[in-house]
């Protein structure tokens, strides 16, 4: 199969409440983990390419790795472009093959956001691509106590539908108390925010910041509304660890190095696929 827009897949989603995973890969050990797993579970997923690696002159060669092992599996397979940092990033992906694009102006005043997102959308929709925008900040873990806790950058659910009807946006990342990267505290969901936003508006919804959940936390999160999880930190914590344990014995090689990339991608992805309920999806 080759890669298709995760819009079908995602609001299957929707109806059938589970949610399609997001996992940002970096070269190709992780690229082959993902695709041991899916392979396995049956779980339609999606590949990200974060924002300043998209940026790279390689990212056209990445994204042709993925499209290329996509072909490879019946499983349903997209590629999308993780937190787009300008318009003109969105749109110079649409000529490397992505099937979706995220862009991310959630920094930005309301109207300005409104505005670039509208332009993403006129472009991809135009390309047959999938736009996911957010509304709201997710900020960083190592800021949690000082933000996160206490709602700075919390989606405010009178503007969602206004957003949603006037940018034509496919999926909308909230926020709603997750944070990027590691916790510095206990991470604390605001279930009811999910829910009323979840009843304004029928687009999937997106969290950002999976690491550091519990898997009764993520399943809450579902049951509330959210149709697709994006995942990264912790997957390549673990890689790292795997690569220096293998560094570490005197015997290693390169090849034994670049397989703790591979493992720790196939172990989470598997592990993710049944919390989130993707597995046996395809």
């Amino acid at each position: 199969m080759t890669v298709v827009s995760i819009s079908n897949e995602v609001t299957k989603a929707m109806q059938e409440r589970y949610a399609v995973p997001l996992f940002d890969v970096f070269e190709m050990n992780g690229i082959e983990g993902v695709m041991d797993a899916l392979t396995e579970k049956r779980a339609p997923t999606i590949f990200g390419i974060y924002s300043p690696y998209a940026a790279l002159p390689n990212c056209r060669a990445l994204a042709a790795y993925v499209r290329c092992r996509a072909e490879d599996t019946d499983v349903p397979v997209s590629l999308m472009l993780d937190h787009g940092a300008s318009v003109e990033l969105c749109l110079e992906v649409l000529g490397y093959g992505f099937t979706d694009v995220m862009y991310d102006g959630s920094n930005l005043p309301l109207e300005e956001n409104i505005a670039n997102t509208r332009r993403v959308v006129a472009a991809a929709h135009a390309a047959g691509v999938g736009v996911e925008a957010e509304l709201g900040h997710v900020g960083m873990g190592d800021q949690y106590d000082s933000e996160g806790r206490r709602g700075i950058g919390f989606t405010d659910p009178a503007n969602v539908e206004r957003f949603v009807e006037q940018t034509g946006v496919d999926f909308l990342a909230i926020a709603f108390g997750t944070a990027h990267g590691f916790y510095n505290g206990e991470p604390h969901l605001d279930l009811d925010l999910l829910s009323e936003i979840r009843r304004r508006v029928d687009v999937p919804l997106v969290m950002h910041g999976g690491t550091g959940l519990s898997d009764e936390q993520f399943r809450a999160a579902i049951a509330a509304g959210i149709n697709k999880i994006n995942f990264a930190t912790s997957i390549m914590n673990s890689a790292a660890d795997n690569m220096r344990l293998a560094a570490a014995k005197p015997e290693a090689s390169m090849f034994d190095i670049h397989a703790g990339i591979r493992a720790a991608y196939s172990h989470w992805c598997s592990d993710l696929y049944e919390t989130f309920g993707t597995a046996r999806r395809a």
